[in-house]
């Protein structure tokens, strides 16, 4: 189904506005949301929601689609390939603004929920040589998937400490992939952004003989935020969020959003937000980062794009502001 297509069901469907009421079996509504890798925490989390949504709400038919992550994502949301999706708000930013991998085709869209922060992982294991992120130099070094959020941050990182890509032995791959890969003697280090714990990361800590180190980024948050805009924080991963890890480790941390396009129906959207809010406990059992997901975070400043109309009018019902 294309964008167009999208709309106007979703102009049919408006009729029913919130979650529980029938839909005539003509306007049956099918769509998709962008998540992520199948090793990280996009992909599961988007596969509850569209759980949620294809239950508990008739007529609807949503599915998860696996993507290479935030920035491919914006891409399906401009190209109406999806209509819903998950994405960092640095990334987000860049879409709305048409900046970087958006430059001359900027992504209109809006906010219907703040999810969970996305904390920064640089992993490596001993015996590398890796101690301090300067120490990735001439190392064999993954930057994440092609087109993903966690590529545009590695990229970021790379440059602010002064390095070219030419001064790492650089690898494009998945969390799983880069896993197998330091398994098999591979790969030094990567970079992945996620909310701990990532599986990829768990099954490497949890693997015998290996133990694995996580390197501090947030050091970088106040020179990042000057450069490519206010949408990094310093935050931590906490102690034994991965097996055999045994302190918090600072690392920049970026919010992740839900998104849709601005171009979606006041009723939609609030259906939507409404229905994910009321079955929040169901996204929490299928993955602890979304505990995050919580009134206190609903806010525009953790937010790089607007919210949509149809999320204020759910939050506003529910005395959540957003300022």
């Amino acid at each position: 189904m294309n964008r167009r297509q999208f709309i106007a069901a979703g102009s049919a469907a408006g009729a029913f506005g919130v979650a529980g009421l029938s839909l005539p079996a003509a306007a049956q509504t099918q769509f998709s949301i962008a998540t992520g890798t199948t090793g990280a925490v996009y992909y599961p989390l988007g596969g509850a929601m569209a759980n949620i949504l294809s239950k508990k709400v008739p007529g609807w038919a949503v599915t998860a689609e696996a993507t290479a992550g935030s920035v491919a994502n914006m891409h399906m949301i401009r190209d109406g390939k999806a209509q819903m999706a998950l994405t960092q708000c640095d990334t987000a930013y860049d879409a709305i603004k048409g900046l970087d991998k958006f430059k001359g085709k900027p992504v209109d869209s809006r906010t219907l929920a703040v999810v969970y922060p996305n904390l920064v992982h640089f992993v490596t294991m001993e015996g590398t040589g890796i101690n301090k992120l300067s120490d990735i130099k001439g190392k064999r070094i993954s930057t994440s998937a092609p087109v993903s959020g966690s590529e545009v941050m590695a990229l970021r990182i790379i440059d602010e400490l002064g390095l070219k890509l030419s001064d790492i032995k650089r690898e494009r791959l998945s969390p799983a992939e880069s896993t197998n890969a330091m398994k098999d003697g591979k790969l030094d280090g990567y970079f992945f952004n996620g909310g701990p714990p990532v599986a990829a990361i768990t099954d490497l800590a949890a693997t015998q003989g290996v133990k694995i180190k996580l390197i501090s980024t947030a050091d970088l948050v106040p020179a990042l935020n000057k450069k490519y805009g206010p949408v990094f924080a310093a935050s931590q991963i906490p102690a034994k969020a991965y097996p055999n890890q045994d302190a918090a480790v600072p690392v920049i941390a970026i919010w992740n959003i839900l998104i849709v396009p601005a171009s979606m129906s006041d009723d939609q959207a609030y259906t939507i937000t409404k229905t994910l809010w009321e079955n929040h406990a169901d996204l929490v059992a299928t993955h602890k980062a979304s505990t995050d997901m919580t009134a206190q975070n609903q806010k525009a400043a953790n937010s790089s794009v607007p919210f949509h109309p149809g999320a204020m009018k759910y939050f506003a019902e529910k005395g959540i502001k957003l300022s």
